[in-house]
């Protein structure tokens, strides 16, 4: 379930220095946080896609969408839900290792989507796949066994069906 007053956008740019400062400008001008940011190619290595997530009012999203939009770079500025898009985080956590640590992964690798990624004597690094939701959740479980390090990837996101993301 997404939280209120967070918003989505993908964004496609052309593939350039610059495009991504430019942009995060026009989220600080409006008082805008940006939550997770990720930045990855696309089919055609001329343009990249952008995923950001920031909370803030809906009026001020709208702003920052058509501003966005009129930049040179930007091909298309848009906010997706979930219910046309799927969404997915990466996450890794490093805890100690303990009996209990291992018995608690063991029980819950099938719904967080979690694996062990390495183990030693001391420390475990988990890794979990899934929604931001899901994530957040496990992050609030895993903090009972003694949580390390955490590092998370931001938010992607694919629209469904033929709409284009």
């Amino acid at each position: 379930m997404t939280k209120p007053n967070i918003h989505t956008m993908s964004i496609l740019v052309t593939n350039k220095p610059g495009v991504l400062v430019r942009i995060a400008l026009v989220f600080a001008r409006r008082g805008y946080n940006i939550d997770s940011l990720v930045v990855s190619p696309t089919v055609n290595p001329t343009f990249s896609r952008m995923t950001i997530s920031a909370k803030g009012d809906p009026q001020t999203l709208e702003q920052i969408i058509k501003n966005v939009n009129k930049l040179v770079d930007v091909i298309h500025c848009g906010e997706h839900d979930l219910t046309h898009s799927i969404e997915k985080e990466l996450a890794l956590f490093k805890i100690k290792a303990s009996p209990a640590a291992k018995a608690f992964i063991n029980k819950h690798s099938h719904k967080f989507h979690i694996k062990i990624n390495d183990a030693s004597e001391s420390h475990l690094i988990i890794e979990q796949t899934g929604t931001t939701a899901e994530l957040d959740e496990f992050e609030g479980l895993v903090k009972k066994y003694d949580l390390v390090e955490m590092v998370r990837t931001g938010k992607v996101l694919m629209a469904k069906g033929r709409e284009s993301t």
